[in-house]
């Protein structure tokens, strides 16, 4: 039973929902005519699909901002190296049916005159490999930039910089020819995953379902982790690391930890959400990906898990509408957002809602039972 006493009643109607969707869509799709009133158009499963490895994403960055107290605005480089690995599995399955029919170069090394596949694209061609690559690159990457800033004890708004220049970085390098990963167009094209299509309609409704799955799965990681005692040092460390670390704690370790686990699932999530809008380029680096990110978390509700998927829902289902009405003024509406999160929801959608049911609660309760009047002294 411990492991049921990590889920509170929101986790619980929240993985309900998830779990749902991950069987009633797929059941829903396969083999009913699209008069069925459970029927989820094609074009709505890989946007759904797309959201839901966002809410993933956006679960990863409240790990590590609202548990731990470290704003990462580099979390979309841990994104991107998940999708460039799961990227590198598809475009080794192309072969020879490419533009060019080489069976083992892709066709962006095939006009950029290689001669040989480069040996950072070897094993790719299994799946089981570029799964782990997928956890493995994203992971390793965290550690070795954890390892240094945590030890060096670089805190605060530097740290945030700090990741927003490594993200930074790896998009200007990216976009370079020479490293091997498509430049600026990236990798796409894709033909398909495990053997199926990636365009059929099952494929795509199987990619949501296990995007669907990978958010709980991600979402009990993490909730298992911050309801541990690991996690209660955690948070000790985001509201008071110098005291805690003078109770003999060795900080950087603790979040050292967190932030390889987040950067493992917001590769995870990059994974799953290439094969689903068919690309995958340089500009996921880009800093205002990250920044977003950030602001999912804050709408939705820092330090809650739920909320931050909530949120990274909310959001990214307004940018689409918004950007079909006025494409230009997204960027506007978005830093209006947040400033008006920042100002009147501090915390976040989730937080006004548990206010709203707290104080209707207050206001149904029966009042308490009159005290019986003190007898007079005789």
């Amino acid at each position: 039973m411990r492991g049921l006493g990590i889920i509170d009643r929101k986790g619980a109607v929240f993985l309900a929902i998830v779990l749902g969707a991950a069987v009633l869509v797929p059941a829903s799709n396969l083999g009913l005519a699209e008069t069925n009133p459970l029927h989820v158009s094609d074009y709505l499963v890989p946007l759904l699909g797309k959201y839901v490895c966002y809410a993933l994403l956006a679960v990863a960055v409240d790990l590590v901002w609202g548990y731990c107290g470290v704003l990462s605005l580099g979390h979309g480089a841990f994104f991107a190296l998940g999708g460039y690995a799961m990227g590198m599995y598809l475009m080794r399955q192309i072969g020879p049916r490419g533009v060019y029919g080489n069976p083992v170069l892709p066709d962006f090394m095939v006009f950029l005159n290689y001669k040989e596949l480069p040996w950072f694209w070897w094993g790719f061609d299994v799946f089981p490999f570029a799964l782990l690559m997928v956890f493995l690159v994203p992971g390793a990457l965290a550690f070795l930039f954890g390892w240094f800033a945590f030890r060096s004890r670089v805190t605060g708004v530097y740290l945030s910089i700090i990741t927003q220049a490594m993200t930074f970085a790896l998009m200007l390098a990216f976009f370079r020819n020479d490293m091997g990963f498509g430049g600026n167009n990236g990798l796409t094209d894709f033909k398909d995953i495990l053997g199926f299509s990636i365009s059929a309609d099952g494929t795509r409704t199987a990619l949501f379902a296990a995007s669907a799955l990978a958010l709980a799965g991600g979402y009990l990681v993490c909730r298992a982790l911050v309801t541990s005692k690991y996690g209660k040092v955690l948070v000790a460390v985001r509201d008071a690391e110098s005291r805690t670390r003078f109770l003999g704690y060795r900080v950087e370790n603790y979040k050292l930890l967190c932030w390889v686990v987040s950067a493992m699932l917001a590769g995870l999530a990059g994974a799953l959400y290439v094969p689903q809008v068919g690309i995958i380029n340089p500009g996921e680096f880009a800093p205002a990906n990250s920044i977003e990110m950030v602001i999912w978390v804050a709408v939705g509700g820092r330090g809650t898990l739920v909320g931050a998927a909530l949120g990274a829902l909310i959001v990214n289902a307004g940018k689409t509408w918004f950007t079909g009405m006025l494409p230009e003024a997204w960027l506007f509406a978005l830093g209006a957002l947040f400033v008006l999160v920042t100002l009147f929801l501090p915390r976040g959608v989730l937080g006004l809602w548990a206010s709203l049911t707290e104080g209707r609660r207050k206001t149904t309760a029966p009042a308490p039972p009159a005290m019986p009047a003190a007898k007079p002294a005789e």
